[in-house]
């Protein structure tokens, strides 16, 4: 095998080969080995990806003085912090930072998408589980039968909170909400996110039906955290305003009555001091120090090029660890612009 194929795993020869055995340990952005087990700050164990496996290392993330003005603001105001920036800025890391720091726990996140509607984001009913489970009790298989009380107390169970009906249940301190890439939605969707930001509450409206038929009017729902919470007459209300951070990618400009109700912060490109932390929080010093000429390279595209910080990351990740000859060449495959015709 010559040098400049020994880190390859993929051969492409169409022999099978134990190569899989030498594939090193996952890029700590993408290592979920940890997914199950609770950080000390009651997270996920995610904020090691999003923030960084060495950020005890490195001098964490500083905000500038207007970045750390505008989240104190939202914070105060009980506002929506709309995050606007081109991608790999920061956005969404930014809400991990702030649940990280503040102790407020996993971050729930909703991730937008064209179709995303109002309701994906507060809650799920399943009618056609329920059905189907009446039908099997009523024929004598399990449950209760359709129309008893025990069926009716069992509506919870076919009931999910999305990321903002979670982040909007009644707590002391308040959830970390992350509505990300709010510019992928449609047309409707952040006129709709108006009045349950602005009033902190929604209705159940298969809950409120049957409130007085509940014991003490509560029916038990699943959150998107997976824990199971009661909800009272049918309706969810915050006491402690969630922190939302909305993100978006500048492709499209948002109504002016959801803009009024949020506190807007633009982020810039960022220098090479804050990328060099970035990437040592990830990576540790010496992978820094090894990949400063290709903070310095993207920096200079960066000016004609829409390029983002996370590629960057893959580049010196991969050129470190499995350090082939054709560095340079590998970094500009990697490092593709975001920008070009496709």
């Amino acid at each position: 095998m010559t040098e400049s194929s020994e880190w390859l795993i993929y051969r492409g020869a169409g022999e099978p080969h134990d190569g899989i055995e030498r594939l090193p340990a996952p890029p700590p952005w993408r290592d979920f080995t940890g997914r199950d087990s609770a950080s000390e700050n009651g997270g996920d164990g995610s904020e090691d990806r999003r923030l960084g496996a060495y950020r005890h290392l490195a001098e964490l993330h500083r905000p500038g003085a207007e970045e750390l003005e505008m989240i104190n603001a939202a914070l105060y105001l009980r506002r929506p912090l709309l995050v606007t920036g081109s991608p790999g800025a920061g956005k969404s890391t930014l809400a991990h930072s702030v649940a990280y720091e503040l102790g407020l726990g996993n971050v729930l996140r909703w991730s937008i998408v064209s179709r995303s509607t109002l309701q994906d984001g507060l809650y799920h009913y399943d009618a056609i589980a329920r059905l189907q489970d009446v039908q099997i009790a009523a024929q004598g298989g399990f449950g209760s039968a359709a129309g008893s009380p025990g069926a009716v107390e069992s509506i919870g169970s076919y009931v999910r909170l999305g990321p903002l009906g979670t982040a909007l249940l009644p707590s002391d301190v308040p959830r970390v909400l992350l509505i990300d890439e709010l510019d992928k939605s449609d047309i409707d969707l952040p006129n709709d996110l108006l009045n349950v930001l602005e009033e902190g509450e929604f209705a159940i409206p298969e809950l409120e039906r049957i409130a007085d038929r509940l014991p003490g009017g509560e029916a038990e729902v699943l959150t998107a955290d997976g824990t199971k919470v009661r909800v009272r007459d049918g309706r969810v209300r915050c006491r402690a305003f969630p922190f939302v951070v909305l993100t978006s990618n500048g492709e499209r400009d948002f109504p002016a009555p959801l803009m009024r109700r949020c506190i807007h912060l633009q982020l810039g490109r960022p220098d090479h001091k804050r990328l060099a932390t970035f990437v040592r929080a990830h990576l540790g010093d010496e992978a820094a120090r090894a990949g400063d000429d290709l903070i310095t390279h993207f920096l200079e595209r960066s000016r004609s090029e829409l390029v983002a910080a996370d590629q960057l990351l893959n580049a010196i990740y991969l050129t470190d660890a499995a350090a082939p000859p054709s560095r340079d060449r590998l970094a500009d495959l990697l490092i593709q612009r975001l920008d070009r015709p496709r």
